[in-house]
C-alpha cells in the first residue's frame, strides 16, 4: 500500500511538471538576460560605459566648456578632449594659490594647488588621447593612480578622483574603456603638468 502511495505521488508530480512545460511555450532568452546583466542593463559595453562616464562627472573636467549667459556649458564638439592646447595659461600668483588651496580655470580644465598645476587629459580615441592604450593600461591607471597606466610613471594628479574611481568593478572599467575607445578622435596635445613653485625655488 505504501509503495502504491509513493508511486502515485511521483506520477502526479511528473504529470504536473510536464503540464507546466507544455503550458509555457515561450522560449527563455537566457543570452539576452545575460548580456543586459553584463552591461548594466544596456545593450552594449559602449552604451553602459557612456552612461557611467556621464553620471560620474567625467565631462566636468575633461570636456572643454563654452561660456554662456548661464555660465559654462560643455562644448559638444570637443567632448572629453581635455585642456585645449591652444588655451593661454591662466595667470595667477601660484605661490599664494598653492598655499591657500586651489584655483581653476573657468572651464575647469586646468587646476593649480599644492601639487603644482595639472591639466585635464585627452580621453578621446585619438593617439593624443587614449587611442594607443590597452585595456590593461586603463585599468591599471585607475586602480593604481598611475599616468598612462604604466607602473613607473608619475602619479595621477588632482582633481582626478582615481582613489574613488578605483572602486569601479572590472566590468564597469572595461565598459568605460570600450566607450572611450569608440569616441570621436580629437587631436589635442595637453600640456605637461607643472611642479609646485616650492619644488622649483630651491
Amino acid at each position: 500500500m505504501r509503495q502504491k502511495t509513493i508511486y502515485s505521488a511521483f506520477t502526479c508530480i511528473l504529470a504536473a511538471l510536464v503540464f507546466a512545460r507544455c503550458q509555457n511555450n515561450t522560449p527563455v532568452r537566457v543570452a539576452d538576460a545575460t548580456t543586459s546583466s553584463n552591461y548594466g542593463g544596456y545593450e552594449s559595453a559602449e552604451q553602459w560605459g557612456q552612461h557611467i562616464v556621464t553620471v560620474s562627472g567625467c565631462h566636468d573636467c575633461h570636456s572643454p566648456k563654452k561660456m554662456t549667459a548661464m555660465g559654462p556649458e560643455i562644448d559638444s564638439t570637443r567632448l572629453l578632449s581635455g585642456h585645449p592646447s591652444e588655451m593661454p595659461d591662466f595667470e595667477l600668483n601660484r605661490k599664494e594659490a598653492e598655499a591657500k588651496g586651489l584655483v581653476t580655470t573657468q572651464d575647469l580644465t586646468a587646476w593649480a594647488g599644492p601639487w603644482g598645476v595639472s591639466y585635464t587629459a585627452n580621453l578621446t580615441s585619438d593617439s593624443t588621447g587614449i587611442g594607443t592604450w590597452t585595456e590593461g593600461q586603463f585599468m591599471y591607471a585607475i586602480r593604481n593612480g598611475k599616468y598612462k597606466g604604466l607602473e613607473n610613471s608619475r602619479s595621477l594628479l588632482p582633481p582626478m578622483p582615481w582613489d574613488m574611481y578605483r572602486n569601479f568593478s572590472d566590468d564597469e572599467l572595461k565598459s568605460i574603456f570600450a566607450y572611450l575607445k569608440s569616441t570621436k578622435p580629437i587631436r589635442n596635445i595637453v600640456p605637461a603638468p607643472k611642479p609646485p613653485v616650492a619644488a622649483t625655488s630651491h
